[in-house]
C-alpha cells in the first residue's frame, strides 16, 4: 500500500527523533511491502525563521493533502524566554490543531516492567498501569474569550463547551474503552463548573449506547491524587482540554521518561502523531534525544491508517530495545546510547529480529547485524 506523510519536524530535538521514527517506517515497509512517502514542512520557530509565520500556508496545504501527519517538536529558547513575543511557535500547532480538525488527544500511559524501578512511584503502586486518556482538545478555555482590562489589574478567560463537542470526543473514547478494559472514567468539576456538569450529563446520556462500558466520575482534583496513589485503576480517561493537559502530564512520569510517550491528535480530517515531549533545545544536535517516544508515535499513525500488525512490529522492536538496554542515557545513563544508534537498532530488529536479538551490539559499533 501507499500512504502519504506529511513530515514536519520542527524544532530543537524533533528533526533527529523524525528521523528514528522514519528509519522505522522505512523498514515496516520494506518488511510488509508498503510505500511512505515523506512530504516535508515547515512548523514552529524554524518557521517564524525563514517566513514569519509559525504555520505557512503550504504547511497547510501539505498536511490536508496526507493521509498522517508524523510531527516533531515545536519552541526556541528565544521565543521561550519573550513572553511579549507576537509571533510564537505554538501558535502554529494550535492553528493546525484547528485547521485539520484535531479534536481528540490520544495519550498512552504504560509501565515499561523494564522501567518500572526508575519511575517515581513505587513499583506495587505504578505496576501494571495501562492508560488511555482522551483529551478534548479545540474547546474550554484555551480557546474562549480573553479579557484584560485597560488599566491591566483585571483578567479573564472564558470556558465554553457544547453538547457537539463533547459527544463527538465521548464516542471515541466509549469505543476505545469497548476494545480494552471497558472502563471509562470521566473527569471533570461538576461540583463547580457550568461546563463540567455539561460533560457530565452529556456523557452520562451518551453511555446508554455503550451499555458494556462501565462510566464512572472522578473530580480533577481526585483524580491527580488517585493518579498518584493508585494509577493502575484507570483504563480510559475523558476529559476537557485544561484537565486532560494537566493529567497527562501527571500520568507522564508514571513510566520512568517522558522519552517513552506519544500521542495522536485525530478528528474529522488527517490524523497528527508527535511525542509529548517538548523540543529540548538544550540537546540538538548531540544524539542524545531519546527517540522511542516518536517511533511510538509512528506506531500509534500505523494503527490509525488500519495498519496494526506493522504497529505491533514497531512496539515490539521498542519492547526489545527497553530488554536489551540499548537506549538513551535519560533510561540507561550508565551505557547510554545515541540516539541514531537507538533508531538503527530499532530498524534493524523489524528487518532482522532474530539476528538483531543475537549480534545487536554490532549496533552500537556502527556495523550490520546481517553480513
Amino acid at each position: 500500500m501507499k500512504f502519504n506523510i506529511a513530515l514536519l519536524s520542527g524544532d530543537g530535538i524533533g528533526p533527529e527523533v523524525t528521523a528514528q521514527a522514519v528509519k522505522a517506517l522505512d523498514a515496516i515497509a520494506d518488511v510488509y511491502d508498503h510505500t511512505f512517502t515523506y512530504n516535508k514542512a515547515l512548523v514552529g520557530a524554524i518557521a517564524i525563521d525563514q517566513t514569519g509565520n509559525p504555520l505557512p500556508e503550504e504547511t497547510i496545504d501539505i498536511c490536508e493533502e496526507s493521509d498522517a501527519v508524523l510531527f516533531g517538536a515545536i519552541g526556541d529558547p528565544k521565543y521561550d524566554n519573550d513572553p511579549s513575543a507576537k509571533v510564537r511557535p505554538e501558535q502554529g500547532l494550535l492553528r493546525l490543531r484547528k485547521s485539520l480538525g484535531l479534536f481528540c488527544n490520544v495519550r498512552p500511559v504504560k509501565a515499561y516492567e523494564k522501567l518500572i524501578d526508575k519511575s517515581p512511584l513505587k513499583r506495587e503502586i505504578i505496576t501494571g498501569t495501562d492508560i488511555s486518556i482522551y483529551r478534548e482538545l479545540t474547546g474550554g478555555i484555551y480557546f474562549g474569550t480573553k479579557e484584560l482590562s485597560e488599566d491591566g489589574q483585571v483578567a479573564s478567560d472564558g470556558c465554553t463547551y457544547s453538547v457537539e463537542e463533547i459527544e463527538r470526543i465521548a464516542h471515541l473514547a466509549f469505543k476505545e474503552a469497548q476494545n480494552r478494559r471497558k472502563k471509562l472514567t470521566l473527569v471533570d468539576k461538576a461540583n463547580v463548573l457550568e461546563t463540567s456538569r455539561l460533560w457530565r450529563k452529556t456523557v452520562t446520556a451518551l453511555a446508554k449506547q455503550y451499555d458494556d462500558v462501565q462510566l464512572d466520575f472522578l473530580f480533577v482534583d481526585n483524580a491527580a491524587m488517585q493518579m498518584i496513589l493508585n494509577p493502575s485503576q484507570f483504563d480510559v480517561i475523558l476529559t476537557e482540554n485544561l484537565f486532560g493537559d494537566i493529567i497527562s502530564d501527571e500520568a507522564s512520569v508514571i513510566g520512568g521518561s517522558i522519552g517513552l510517550l506519544a500521542s495522536a491528535s485525530v478528528g474529522s480530517k488527517v490524523g497528527l502523531f508527535e511525542p509529548i515531549h517538548g523540543s529540548f533545545p538544550q540537546g540538538a544536535g548531540k544524539d542524545i534525544a531519546n527517540p522511542l517516544a516518536s517511533i511510538l508515535s509512528a506506531a500509534m499513525m500505523l494503527r490509525h491508517l488500519d495498519l496494526n500488525k506493522e504497529a505491533d512490529t514497531i512496539e515490539a522492536a521498542v519492547e526489545k530495545s527497553l530488554e536489551l538496554g540499548i537506549t538513551t542515557g535519560d533510561i540507561n545513563p550508565d551505557n547510554p546510547f545515541p540516539t541514531s544508534k537507538v533508531g538503527d537498532f530499532i530498524a534493524d530488529y523489524i528487518t532482522h529480529p532474530e539476528d538483531t536479538n543475537v549480534n545487536f551490539r554490532n549496533v552500537h559499533m556502527g556495523q550490520s547485524t546481517i553480513i
